[in-house]
């Protein structure tokens, strides 16, 4: 395949695919729901300009994150359409997610806590488990791991 130049103002599926190590299927699928663009050739061809690598980046390590593609798009829906982000543009918008992913983290130290004391405990101490809910106490708490998900 041919490799995107680095002063391109465009790339083919295929460059973006290649370059951003991204499947040309999910290139066109994030296409489909609104989280990158593409003007078409008069051959109907798909050209994604350069800053399109920056977005698609953002969209994998988002994800990666667990976050839904929906509040991908809202935020990626805040960057200016006309020219490339600049840096000032990515940094407010990793400002809509900074109590999420605090939060996030919280939860995923937690759950490295509790597991690392769930593997070797043997089930022997069921009274300070989080994952022992006799008789379904935390019901009352909401639905889903409370003890995990809880502050």
């Amino acid at each position: 395949m041919t490799q995107l130049a680095w002063n391109a103002k465009e790339a083919t599926v295929g460059e973006l695919a290649e370059r951003s190590g991204v499947a040309p299927s999910a290139l066109r699928f994030y296409e489909r729901e609104g989280l990158i663009t593409s003007r078409r050739t008069t051959g109907n061809q798909r050209r994604y300009t350069r800053d399109t690598l920056r977005r698609v980046a953002f969209i994998r390590t988002s994800q990666r994150l667990g976050i839904p593609l929906a509040l991908i798009r809202d935020v990626l829906g805040l960057l200016p359409e006309d020219r490339t982000p600049t840096r000032e543009d990515w940094a407010r918008i990793s400002e809509c997610w900074r109590d999420d992913l605090n939060i996030r983290i919280r939860t995923l130290q937690r759950l490295r806590d509790n597991l690392a004391d769930c593997i070797g405990c043997g089930c022997l101490s069921l009274d300070r488990c989080v994952l022992s809910n006799p008789g379904d106490e935390l019901a009352a708490h909401g639905p889903g791991p409370r003890r995990l998900i809880e502050d």
